[in-house]
Formats: structure tokens, C-alpha cells, sequence
């Protein structure tokens, strides 16, 4: 069969028009990329979408979010911290991720407190926190943390020579008290020889190291507003207890002779062996998903036995190897059996109660040096303080976002099925489209 002049002219056309309507198509499909953004989660169970409880979060938050993320250059790192932060930029606008270098802006890096790489700095208003573990759960968590408008007040004994909040020595608290201002919370000293009632409004009252004796007067108060349910964190010291006995028999508590050493922990800190490292923690809600190792310096065991209608566990152990030295701290420190304590020994424990319909909490750790000036940027110490801080005034927001895996993710072949699919993909496909292209080409060239 012959083909007329007009017939091959009619095929060129319709070729030109085709070619021509493929490059408007991929055109337009490169505008509409450039301009619009749209994804669709077709996964089974919806796992690249914000969860219900993420959103209603959001929903609660008027104010801009801007989430700071200290990575470095790696790529698949700051993929998944895009890919995380852009599920909460779906939903609100006003999310604003910035990528910092540590290594490029170390003073920045000290700055906000990271201590790993990835970490996350959220900021919403004038309030941040840092989010260490990257997951929908904990940035949410921070995010409810920080939209609460509700200011939590917390009361520090003083007048005792006790730890100060605002003081700038060594052995005072005035970092930790920044760290609470920046999440809302406001702290305040309160001395009970001038005032005789603490504030309605406070959220839990800190006794953090006395250094002389508390008037019998004083202690009255201090029980009278343990028995009347109010939350206590006591950071205690090995030693006097400074007229703080019979809170500590009110409680339960009994304090062990000495102070707690451990060689293991003078070998992982380089330090004295009074410094206890904490590396595993207690099924608690302090400690939930905590992995960070604490450090205590000169810590006092603690043994609890919860009075009746009390709820206690321990929730910071020191290592197996440790013993409560009841001897000097100087020269060659070794056990001495039947005179020093066996460990592993308590350090921290809490205790709960229902109380006329509300919940009454107490935390007694047998150390303040942790949260000192001089210590709290030590492993996790500060985020162990925060953490307190949050379940002991009520403050522990935790919304259970719950994890939701692939079905059925992983294909499972043999190797002779492996080899099929290679040969098949890599030879036989590619063999078969370069034969039809030929066959048609051929066949067009004949007309």
C-alpha cells in the first residue's frame, strides 16, 4: 500500500501535535510543582498524618511556633526533622522551621541548652523548651506544655541558708529558675518567720538544702501543709537533717548513714567517687522515655516505707556497685562489711495520695547539688529537674499519641526469587522496550 504526499504530511502532523501536547502537559505538570504543593497519605493506617490529639493541640495555639532544629549537615537527619515539622505546617501556617549548624554557631548551640544532635528548640510566645527525642509524641507534649496559659507558681523555703533560686554561687539554683521562667513558671522565696502561711495560689513548695536548724514552729507549718495535701520537693543533703526529722518520719523516709560513692562512677565521670551516675530509671512518669544519664554529688540514701493511705516508689537507683560510705571521703575509700551499706541504694522516691479529691504529690531526692549552678548542665540533669518540676505541681501534660506502624512493610524473598526479579528487571524489561521501539520504528520507516 502506497502512501499519498497528503497522508504522510497528515502523519507528520499528528506527530508534531502529539509531541507538542506532551511538552504543554509536562509543562504545566512543572508549574503546577512550582506553585502548588499538595501530598496525599495513602499508607494503610494514616502514619504520615498528625494524630487527632496533635491536632486538637494546634487548634489550641493562636500564636506563631518556631521550632529550631540543631542538626547538622547531614541529609537524611534533617529530612526527618522536615518531614516531622512539616506534618504540624499542614495544619497551622504559622510553623516556622530553621535549621541551625552546631558546629557553625557553637555559642548559639550553648546558648539554647542542646545537647544533642537533632535536638529541637521550640519557642511559642515568650516560652521554649527543648525536644531531644524526635517524635509526633514528644513535640506535641512540648507543644501542650508551652500553649497552657495557666502560670504555676513555685514556693523555695529561705531564710535557712537553703539553695536560692535568684542567687548566682555555685551552689544555688538560679539556672534551673531560669529554665522555669522560660516554660511559665514563677518562683518565689518564702520565709516562714515572716510569713506565716504559704501563697493560695502555689503549685508546690521546694525545701532545697537548710543549712541550720528550722524552728519547731516552722516545722509545725510545714507539716500542718503536708497534711492539709500540699506538694513538696525536698532536695535533702547527707547528713543533719536541720529539724527536718519529723517531716522525713511523717513521710516515710529514712535517711542512711553516710554518703553514696561508687568507683564505677569516678571511672565514667573522671571525678570524686561521692559522684553516683544514674544510667537506668524506674517505670515512672518523671522518668518516662528518659534516657539521659544523671550525676549526683555526695548523695544520701534514701529507704522508703509509705505511710498508710500513701502511694511510694523509688525512682532513681544508683549502680550496684555503689555503697553508703559512713567513714571520711578522704585517701583510699573502700567497703568496710558490716559498717557501710550495700547498694544499689535509693536516691530519689515519691510518694502520692488522693486527698478530699485531689491529687497531693511529694518528690525527696537525697541530693541538691544536681540542680546546682554548678552541676545541672551534667547529662540529663536539667531535664530530670524539669521533669520533677512537672509531675510534682501537676504540670506533667502528656498526650499518648499512639504509634502507628506499617502492616505487613517487609517483603521477605529468597534468594532464587531475588535473582528472578533482578534478571527480569535489569535484563529482560529493558531487552522487550528496546525490541518494540526497534519493531516500531522499522515498520514507520517501511510506510
Amino acid at each position: 500500500m502506497r502512501v499519498s504526499p497528503k497522508q504522510k504530511l497528515q502523519l507528520r502532523i499528528t506527530d508534531a501535535s502529539f509531541v507538542a501536547l506532551f511538552l504543554a502537559i509536562v509543562g504545566l505538570l512543572l508549574w503546577l510543582s512550582n506553585d502548588y504543593h499538595s501530598q496525599f497519605d495513602w499508607t494503610h493506617n494514616g502514619r504520615n498524618t498528625l494524630s487527632e490529639a496533635s491536632v486538637a493541640i494546634l487548634e489550641k495555639l493562636e500564636e506563631p511556633i518556631t521550632i529550631t532544629a540543631f542538626a547538622d549537615e547531614n541529609k537524611n537527619l534533617r529530612t526527618v526533622i522536615r518531614d516531622l515539622v512539616g506534618r504540624y505546617q499542614k495544619k497551622k501556617q504559622d510553623v516556622v522551621l530553621e535549621f541551625v549548624s552546631p558546629d557553625e554557631e557553637p555559642g548559639r548551640t550553648r546558648e539554647a541548652g542542646i545537647q544533642r544532635n537533632g535536638e529541637l528548640l521550640v519557642q511559642y510566645g515568650k516560652k521554649q523548651e527543648n525536644v531531644q527525642q524526635l517524635s509526633e509524641e514528644n513535640l506535641t507534649n512540648a507543644l501542650a506544655r508551652l500553649g497552657r496559659s495557666k502560670q504555676h507558681l513555685v514556693v523555695f523555703l529561705s531564710g535557712h541558708g537553703e539553695r536560692s533560686p535568684d542567687g548566682r554561687a555555685n551552689h544555688d539554683l538560679s539556672t534551673w529558675a531560669q529554665q522555669l521562667a522560660k516554660k511559665g513558671t514563677v518562683t518565689q522565696k518564702l520565709n516562714l518567720a515572716q510569713s506565716k502561711t504559704l501563697p493560695e495560689n502555689s503549685g508546690l513548695l521546694v525545701i532545697a538544702g537548710p543549712q541550720v536548724d528550722l524552728l519547731t514552729g516552722e516545722v509545725e507549718q510545714l507539716k500542718q501543709y503536708i497534711e492539709k495535701g500540699g506538694s513538696l520537693l525536698w532536695l535533702a543533703e547527707p547528713g543533719d537533717l536541720h529539724g527536718l526529722a519529723p517531716i522525713a518520719e511523717m513521710l516515710g523516709i529514712e535517711f542512711e548513714p553516710g554518703v553514696i560513692v561508687d568507683p564505677t562512677s569516678q571511672a565514667i565521670t573522671g571525678s570524686s567517687a561521692s559522684f553516683t551516675v544514674v544510667t537506668e530509671y524506674a517505670a515512672h512518669a518523671i522518668v518516662r522515655n528518659f534516657d539521659l544519664m544523671t550525676v549526683f554529688p555526695e548523695a544520701a540514701g534514701l529507704r522508703l516505707d509509705a505511710p498508710e493511705g500513701w502511694q511510694g516508689d523509688a525512682i532513681l537507683d544508683s549502680l550496684p556497685s555503689a555503697w553508703s560510705e559512713t567513714g571520711t571521703l578522704e585517701g583510699q575509700i573502700k567497703f568496710d562489711k558490716g559498717k557501710d551499706i550495700g547498694g544499689p541504694l535509693s536516691l530519689g522516691v515519691v510518694l502520692s495520695r488522693e486527698l478530699d479529691g485531689k491529687a497531693q504529690r511529694v518528690v525527696v531526692i537525697g541530693d541538691g547539688d544536681f540542680l546546682s549552678n554548678s552541676f545541672i548542665g551534667n547529662g540529663g540533669n536539667l531535664d530530670l529537674g524539669m521533669n520533677i518540676i512537672n509531675w510534682v505541681s501537676h504540670d506533667e501534660t502528656y498526650i499518648d499519641v499512639p504509634t502507628r506502624t506499617a502492616d505487613d512493610i517487609a517483603l521477605n524473598l529468597s534468594p532464587a526469587w531475588s535473582t528472578v526479579i533482578a534478571f527480569g528487571f535489569l535484563l529482560v524489561i529493558p531487552l522487550l522496550l528496546i525490541g518494540t521501539g526497534t519493531g516500531i520504528w522499522l515498520r514507520r520507516r517501511k510506510l
